[in-house]
């Protein structure tokens, strides 16, 4: 039997890191060396390298990911392959799956993976989560479930994903959902498929193979006592958004309303909330500084998306030009 073809694109991160100075580690190996670490792939798929880039996961920027999604829109839209794997550093791995999931509407898997420990490390989990990847970009099962995250043998959804610890292999997790299967045998066993949003069409129409101009969106995180003032100087900085992290189902104090009122009136403002699991709420709570307040003073609600994606889709959106419709339309998906 032929085995699939997969395309393993590596963009560096802790899966990548060695070091031989004492000084720290740091992306050394390609995505060919990482292959070649991990014979059993032999078993599972015919592979195809690239490695367009050597960066930590810190470092990866939104124009980075556009190049990627246009090479896996490229060479995944032309049939070649049963899937695609993504290797990065996982500071950023639930970033770079929703940007991924948002920007490509294929029906082959794209994987993103990497590693919590490098390559010399005790223990490095690297080539069992590149193995259990490509397990998945390689399973036909795993076709129409959008973009996948996959380490420790678990498979999540792109746009539940979150690291939840900074040292443990099983730092990943999906808050308020769970993860949608694993991989188990040598076999990737999901259990239950992640609903697709109307984003992607959205964006879809107005996809273009050229890198747009991206468009700075801030993130603020509004706790307790907090007054928001630093939102006055968002428009003289630059930014052309911003992303409220707001308290409980979308909270913040009193003091901070008119500040962020006034924003919403410049410019996009999205209310999300810190807590890891839940939605934002939109009709419940009706005091000052509750969502039901700020959203009628044209703040747009995230739902369930944490702050941090909430900002990657406002800049895709704003650098895309979407129009004010479009963007209302993409937070209520």
């Amino acid at each position: 039997m032929t085995l699939p073809r997969v395309l393993v694109v590596t963009l560096g991160g802790t899966i990548t890191m060695t070091a031989d100075d004492g000084a720290g580690i740091r992306p050394t190996l390609d995505g060919a060396q990482l292959v070649k670490a991990v014979p059993q792939l032999e078993q599972v798929a015919r592979i195809e390298v690239a490695t367009p880039f050597m960066l930590p996961g810190a470092s990866l920027t939104l124009g980075h990911l556009w190049q990627v999604a246009q090479l896996l829109r490229q060479r995944l839209g032309a049939g070649e392959f049963a899937g695609a794997v993504l290797v990065q550093g996982t500071d950023t791995i639930e970033d770079t799956a929703f940007v991924m999931d948002v920007l490509l509407d294929l029906e082959r898997p794209v994987v993103v993976t990497g590693a919590m420990r490098g390559p010399q490390a005790p223990g490095a989990d690297g080539p069992a989560n590149l193995l259990a990847a490509v397990t998945v970009a390689a399973s036909a099962d795993a076709a129409h479930c959008g973009v996948l995250v996959v380490l420790n043998d678990e498979i999540h959804a792109a746009r539940l994903a979150k690291k939840s610890h900074t040292a443990l292999p099983s730092a990943f997790m999906s808050p308020g959902a769970g993860a949608l299967g694993l991989v188990a045998e040598g076999q990737a066993r999901i259990g239950c498929r992640p609903v697709r949003h109307r984003v992607q069409s959205i964006l879809a129409r107005m996809a273009d193979p050229a890198e747009p101009e991206w468009v700075p969106v801030a993130q603020l995180s509004v706790g307790l006592d907090e007054d928001a003032r630093i939102a006055a100087t968002l428009e003289h900085l630059g930014y052309g958004g911003a992303v409220v992290e707001a308290m409980g189902a979308g909270h913040v104090p009193e003091k901070a309303v008119e500040a962020l009122a006034m924003l919403a009136g410049r410019m996009p403002v999205v209310l999300a909330t810190r807590v890891p699991a839940g939605p934002g709420f939109t009709r419940t709570y009706g005091f000052a500084g509750s969502e039901i307040d700020l959203l009628a003073r044209g703040l747009l609600p995230a739902g369930s998306l944490p702050a941090s994606k909430a900002r990657l889709l406002l800049s895709l959106l704003l650098a895309t030009g979407a129009s004010e419709e479009d963007i209302q339309a993409a937070f209520g998906a």
